[in-house]
């Protein structure tokens, strides 16, 4: 999304179902929606519409904002305000960002984002299975992986210190992690088979360490 949503987009979001992230709206708004990232059409009838993580993370974010508008309370920190990527939206961490810095707004963002992707998959499911990966997360393997990896814990490499780096390969529905110490590479590996996804290891072909090919379970 090149730019944050706009008022109506906004309202829109925040009178979403709680539970399931369902939004209602016109037929214009809610394709304007899927097309910022911000929702997503369920596949099966009635072909309802649902927020995605990044919608459940601007949800959070606009209910926030009410929170400190409707009356005085405590000064949130300042690292609540710090972008969460590009136009305000979540954006996953693969490992390598100039600031991936962990702060309690972004462990908050995480968590929201991770929230809703499970929704999604319940919602996507057609037996409602939160246990695996869903569609939605096999057009976007890589943060995908990425968001799994954040949200169990696990730290991306920034310049402050190693971490995981999560890359696309050359193999269908498959990404590569990497991490330079072999413990936790091996904590890597758990949490995505925590998180649903197929995991194996194997020895880089150049002698660089061990690396971890990771696909989303089918079943």
């Amino acid at each position: 999304m090149s730019r944050p949503p706009t008022a109506a987009q906004r309202r829109i979001i925040e009178a979403a179902d709680p539970g399931t992230g369902r939004i209602s709206g016109s037929a214009a708004q809610l394709t304007r929606l899927v097309v910022l990232k911000l929702a997503f059409r369920h596949p099966r009838p009635p072909h309802d519409h649902f927020l995605t993580p990044e919608g459940h993370r601007v949800r959070e974010a606009v209910h926030e904002a009410g929170q400190e508008l409707s009356g005085p309370g405590p000064a949130p920190p300042p690292a609540a305000t710090e972008p969460a990527g590009p136009g305000g939206v979540f954006t996953a961490r693969l490992g390598g960002e100039p600031d991936s810095t962990p702060s309690p707004a972004r462990a908050r963002e995480v968590r929201t984002a991770w929230q809703g992707l499970l929704e999604i998959r319940r919602m996507t499911s057609p037996d409602g299975a939160t246990d695996r990966p869903c569609a939605w997360e096999r057009g976007r393997l890589t943060h995908a992986a990425a968001l799994a990896l954040e949200a169990a814990g696990r730290t991306p490499a920034s310049g402050a210190g190693p971490g995981y780096r999560v890359t696309a390969t050359p193999q269908p529905e498959a990404v590569a992690v990497r991490h330079p110490e072999p413990a936790e590479l091996a904590a890597c590996a758990a949490a995505l088979e925590a998180a649903g996804w197929q995991v194996s290891e194997h020895a880089s072909a150049r002698g660089g360490g061990r690396y971890l090919l990771a696909s989303p379970r089918r079943a």
